[in-house]
C-alpha cells in the first residue's frame, strides 16, 4: 500500500526550457481539442474550484503563444476569454456567502461553484485565483488581444482586487496561502494601471501583508509563518505560500518578502526529511502539491542554499493540475506560468549549517518539533513518527504510563561533527507525575547511514523502557509505501508491540490505513475541514517499538540506546568518567560533560 500524494522530489522534474516549451505544446493541444463553440475551456468533469479554470488554460495559452508563435493560438485566446468575460464574471451577491462587509456591491467576483448559493465560501479564493489568472494575461496579451478586450480584462481584474478589500472581509478562511496569493494580485494589478491608480493599491497590497498577515504569523519550531487554516504550517500549503512569498519578492522587490520567504524555506528544510517525507497540518496531513510549489522551493532553496525540492511532490499535478483522467485543468495555472518565466536553477546540496531543529547527515535525518522531541525520523530509508501511549505522543523514557518528553524549562541543544560523524545533543528538564525533576540527555549520531540515539536520565522505576517511535512509511522507488517495521536494533532488550483495542483511537501500523486518514476520522470537523493534527492528538495508543535500558549503566541512571538503519546487533556501555557521562560503542565514544558557565551542556565526540 503506497501513500497516496507523496511521490517523487519536484527537482527531479526537468525544469529546461524546452521541458517546459513541451508541457505548454501538451497544454495547447489539450485546450484546442476542448475548446468549445462558445469559447469554454473548462475540464468537462470540473465541477468544485472552477470559476478560474478556464482563464487559466487561456493564461496558459497566451506564455504558449508568447513562446512559440503558434498561429493557431490568437483566435482561442481572444474566444476563450470573451467566454470568461461573458459567462464566469458574476456581479450579483451568491446567495448565503457569509463573509459580505458590503451587500450589492455590483463588483466582479468568481464563483468556486457555478450553482447559486452552493458552497458559497470558496469565492474568496477563487476570486483570488482569477485576479491572478487575470493579471498573468495582462502581462502577456499584448499584441494578442484588441484594445477594447484588453480594457475589459482590466476593468474586471480592478473589480476583482475591490471586491476581495473592500466588498468582503480579507482572509475569511485564515488561509496564509490565499491571503499572500490576494496581495500578489495586487502588486501584480497595480503594474497595469495609470500612476494615480496604481500607487494606492499597491501601497494597500503592502499594508494587507503587514496588518493582516505578517501581523498574525503563528511560531513553530523556533520560526514566525504564516498562519494556515489556524495552524503554523500545512504541508500541503506551506509550501504554496512559499511560492507566492517568491512571486511577491519577484514582482515587488520589497524586501519583507524575502526575508519571511528565507523563514519559512529553513523552517521547511528543518522539517523535511532528507528523502522529501513530511506529514501534519491543520488543513492536510500527508497530501503534498506539486507543481504549486515548485517556484517556491526552487526560488528559496537558491536563497538558503539548501536542496528544499528534495520535497516529494505528487506527480499527478507534476506540471499542472488535472482531473482524474490526467486532463489539464487550469486551476492554479499561474503557478506554472511564474515557474516558466522564473529561471533560477535549483540548489541540489544540502546545506551545511546546524539547524536547531534537524539533525541530517547522508541518508539520515531527524525533524524534531517544537518541544525538541523528534517529529520524524528517518533511517535506511523507513520513517518513523512519535508513537502514543495512554494518550501521550512522542519519543522519550516511558515509567508508569508516563512519557518523559514534555519539557519543564528551558531545552538545550549542542550540535557537533567529528570524524564524519555528525550528533545532536538535546537536555530537557522533564518532571514526572512524582513531582520529581530529572534531566532526560538525549544523544543522537550519524555516520550518514545509521542513526544511533542513547538516552539517559536520572534512574526511574523498574518498569521504564524508551518509546522510540512509530515505523510508519518507507520509501519505495518514486513512492512511499506504508510499513509497519523497520531495520533497527537496541542495545537492551526491544519489543515492537500493537495496540490491544480496536477503534479509531488506536492506530495498528499493520492495518491498511494512513495516518491521514486515521487522523481526519478523530477530527472535529469534516474531512478537508478538520484539523487532522488535532485529530491525531486524541490517539490513545499506536504501534511502538519500546527498548529497555541497557544493563551496563551506572546505578544512578537509566540509559536506553537505540539504533536505526540497522539491525545489526548493538551494545553500548555507559560510565561516569571524570569528563562527564561516556557512553561507548563500536562505531563512536562520546562524552556528556557538565554545563558550561552558561549552563550549556558539554560533548565531545570521536570515532
Amino acid at each position: 500500500m503506497h501513500l497516496v500524494h507523496q511521490r517523487g522530489p519536484l527537482h527531479d522534474l526537468p525544469d529546461t526550457p524546452e521541458a517546459y516549451d513541451a508541457v505548454l505544446a501538451d497544454v495547447v493541444e489539450q485546450a484546442l481539442a476542448r475548446l468549445t463553440p462558445e469559447g469554454n475551456l473548462e475540464h468537462p468533469d470540473c465541477v468544485d474550484d472552477i470559476g478560474d479554470t478556464s482563464l487559466g488554460i487561456t493564461s496558459l495559452l497566451a506564455l504558449a503563444w508568447q513562446r512559440s508563435k503558434d498561429p493557431r493560438l490568437p483566435e482561442a485566446v481572444r474566444r476563450s476569454l470573451a467566454f470568461h468575460l461573458r459567462e464566469r464574471v458574476y456581479r450579483e451577491d451568491n446567495p448565503g456567502y457569509p463573509n459580505l462587509r458590503i451587500r450589492n456591491s455590483g463588483l466582479p467576483y468568481a464563483r468556486y461553484t457555478l450553482a447559486a448559493g452552493a458552497h458559497p465560501v470558496g469565492d474568496w479564493p477563487s476570486t483570488v485565483w482569477a485576479l491572478l489568472q487575470a493579471v498573468n494575461l495582462l502581462d502577456t496579451t499584448d499584441n494578442l488581444v484588441d484594445d477594447e478586450q484588453r480594457a475589459e480584462l482590466l476593468d474586471v481584474a480592478r473589480g476583482y482586487w475591490r471586491w476581495l478589500t473592500e466588498a468582503t472581509f480579507f482572509n475569511p478562511q485564515e488561509a496564509g496561502n490565499q491571503a499572500i496569493g490576494c496581495v500578489v494580485g495586487g502588486l501584480m494589478l497595480a503594474r497595469h494601471l495609470p500612476d494615480a491608480e496604481s500607487e494606492p493599491v499597491r501601497a494597500l497590497a503592502l499594508r494587507l501583508y503587514a496588518e493582516k498577515i505578517r501581523a498574525h504569523r503563528v511560531a513553530d519550531r523556533g520560526a514566525l509563518l504564516p498562519p494556515e487554516h489556524g495552524g503554523a504550517y500545512d504541508n500541503n500549503y506551506g509550501p504554496i505560500s512559499l511560492s507566492f512569498l517568491a512571486q511577491a519578492h519577484r514582482v515587488s522587490g520589497e524586501e519583507v518578502f524575502a526575508e519571511d520567504g528565507d523563514t519559512l524555506a529553513r523552517y521547511i528544510d528543518a522539517r523535511l526529511t532528507g528523502g522529501g517525507f513530511d506529514n501534519g497540518g491543520p488543513r492536510y496531513s500527508e497530501q503534498h502539491s506539486a507543481f504549486e510549489s515548485v517556484l517556491g522551493l526552487r526560488y528559496f532553496g537558491a536563497r538558503i542554499g539548501s536542496d528544499l525540492g528534495r520535497y516529494r511532490g505528487d506527480s499527478r499535478w507534476a506540471r499542472h493540475a488535472a482531473k482524474a483522467d490526467g486532463g489539464v485543468d487550469g486551476h492554479f495555472a499561474w503557478m506554472l506560468v511564474w515557474q516558466i518565466q522564473d529561471t533560477t536553477p535549483w540548489h541540489r546540496e544540502p546545506s551545511t549549517r546546524p539547524a536547531r531543529h534537524q539533525l541530517r547527515a547522508g541518508t539520515v535525518s531527524v525533524a524534531f518539533d517544537s518541544r525538541m522531541t523528534p517529529a520524524v525520523v528517518e533511517a535506511g530509508g523507513t520513517y518513523y513518527l512519535p508513537a502514543a501511549v495512554n494518550r501521550q505522543h512522542g519519543f522519550g523514557p516511558v515509567a508508569d504510563g508516563f512519557v518523559f518528553c514534555r519539557p519543564m524549562g528551558e531545552v538545550r541543544v549542542r550540535d557537533l561533527r567529528a570524524d564524519g560523524l555528525t550528533a545532536k545533543l538535546v537536555t530537557k528538564p522533564v518532571v514526572g507525575r512524582d513531582h520529581v525533576l530529572r534531566h532526560v540527555r538525549s544523544l543522537y549520531v550519524t555516520d550518514g547511514t545509521t542513526l544511533w540515539t542513547t538516552v539517559a536520565v536520572e534512574r526511574l522505576p523498574e518498569d521504564a523502557y524508551l518509546l522510540a517511535g512509530l515505523p510508519y512509511a518507507a520509501d519505495d522507488g518514486d513512492r512511499v509505501r506504508r510499513t509497519a517495521g523497520g531495520a533497527v536494533a537496541s542495545a537492551g532488550p526491544l519489543r515492537l508491540t500493537h495496540p490491544q483495542e480496536q477503534g479509531p483511537e488506536h492506530f495498528d501500523a499493520r492495518a491498511e490505513l494512513l495516518q491521514e486518514q486515521a487522523a481526519f476520522a478523530l477530527a472535529e470537523d469534516p474531512r478537508g475541514y478538520g484539523n487532522p493534527d488535532e485529530g491525531w492528538r486524541h490517539l490513545i495508543s499506536s504501534t511502538a517499538l519500546e527498548a529497555a535500558p541497557i544493563a551496563d549503566a551506572p546505578d544512578d541512571l537509566h540509559v536506553f540506546a537505540v539504533q536505526y538503519g540497522s539491525a545489526e546487533p548493538y551494545t553500548v556501555e555507559a560510565a561516569w568518567a571524570e569528563e562527564g557521562l561516556t557512553l561507548r560503542t563500536a562505531a563512536f565514544t562520546a562524552v556528556i560533560g557538565e554545563a558550561d558557565e552558561h549552563g550549556e551542556p558539554e560533548l565531545s565526540l570521536r570515532a
